[in-house]
């Protein structure tokens, strides 16, 4: 069962992770010149695009499927009058605890009020668990929403941190994942084996 007590703060692993939420609207309202910093690097899972402001990550896209440009245009498309600026530099140094899963990385969560409501619950589905895309919607006191729930999900800026791919179908399939089955099955994969063997 999912509580609906959603802390700002989740351990994965040795990683502990802090976030902060911004709707969308009014942070681009309050900004004429919004500025994320993007940069690719290696991650566990294949390539990995990683997207931040000096508030955290904002962005986290896995770039095998798609390709390089075509993953950089899907997530700058997600936040119109945005500047974006390639920094490696800055993206290892914020990546870097991620993949290593230790220290700290802070999120800034940027959606609509109801994506922010439905990704925060996703934090509370441990490593080496799953829930269903019901089980999402009644732990946010939407149980009808159950499709609006599922785009929500599938629209989740911060893969991998901001666990989607924990959420599978009723029937036991895996259902989607917007960077494709194949890195869905690596991570849930790669979870349940450390779960098993912390210590691997």
């Amino acid at each position: 069962m999912m509580s609906q007590i959603l802390p700002k703060s989740q351990k994965l692993y040795d990683l502990t992770i802090n976030w902060e939420t911004e709707n969308t609207n009014h942070l681009l309202s309050q900004s004429t010149n919004f500025l994320v910093h993007y940069g690719f690097t290696h991650s566990p899972f294949g390539k990995a695009l990683v997207m931040g402001t000096k508030q955290g990550i904002c962005g986290l896209a896995f770039a095998d499927q798609l390709g390089d440009d075509e993953t950089l245009r899907d997530m700058t498309q997600r936040w119109p009058q945005t500047t974006f600026a390639r920094n490696e530099e800055l993206i290892l140094k914020l990546s870097s605890p991620i993949f290593d899963f230790s220290g700290k990385t802070q999120l800034q969560v940027i959606g609509s009020p109801f994506q922010i409501k439905v990704w925060e619950a996703l934090f509370q589905i441990q490593a080496g668990q799953v829930v269903t895309y019901s089980e999402v919607a009644t732990a946010i006191n939407k149980p009808s929403s159950v499709r609006a729930v599922a785009t929500a999900i599938g629209r989740n800026p911060i893969s991998f941190l901001i666990p989607c791919h924990r959420v599978i179908q009723k029937s036991g399939g895996l259902g989607g994942y917007h960077w494709g089955l194949p890195i869905k099955k690596h991570i849930l994969n790669f979870e349940n084996e450390k779960s098993r063997n912390p210590s691997g």
